[in-house]
């Protein structure tokens, strides 16, 4: 069985058994905090247990590297919605210890899409369009630099209210332990 048929089996079991109850909550945040951080899958359920959240409790944005790579990046419009829509007074930026970004290679990626059938032509036309695709692809070299950037991003975005806190952390993926990011 596919894992997609068999996420769907349990699923029809999950409702039928009203395995949902436990997690009910409203869409607002009750401690009032957004976490940007990376979709790394270790992090699924230590980070939340690291921090004593629970669902309900906070907006979640994950990417790759957890970062805020432009003032106008999908993960600054989610913090955004998230301070104006939901009452977000605590933005936090947790980037994590062995983070695949630090080591990706933009060759290697751009060599496996067209392994997967992606045409050269295609690339081509994207990187000719103006688009910086290998500077797209990149990681960073620095992890706490890293950080460091997307809370200067999210701290001096013009439509951000003055008010709200933004604190960068790093987290160790295989003990939970959180450090703040100076």
């Amino acid at each position: 069985m596919d894992t997609v048929k068999e996420m769907l089996e349990f699923n029809k079991k999950f409702v039928e058994d009203e395995g949902y109850k436990e997690f009910e909550a409203t869409v607002f945040p009750d401690k009032g905090v957004v976490i940007v951080t990376c979709m790394d899958s270790r992090l699924v359920e230590l980070l939340p247990k690291a921090l004593g959240i629970k669902n309900g409790e906070v907006k979640m944005v994950k990417n790759a590297g957890g970062v805020v790579a432009d003032p106008f990046s999908t993960a600054m419009r989610s913090i955004l919605v998230t301070v104006y829509e939901f009452d977000v007074k605590d933005v936090l930026i947790i980037g994590h210890e062995k983070c695949g970004m630090a080591v990706v290679d933009k060759g290697y990626v751009l060599d496996k899409m067209t392994e997967k059938g992606i045409k050269e032509e295609t690339i081509d036309t994207i990187i000719n369009s103006g688009i910086d695709i290998k500077g797209w692809l990149a990681g960073f070299d620095d992890l706490d630099e890293s950080v460091r950037d997307s809370v200067k991003i999210v701290k001096n975005h013009p439509l951000l209210h003055k008010d709200v806190r933004v604190t960068g952390m790093v987290i160790d993926p295989e003990t939970g332990k959180l450090r703040i990011v100076e």
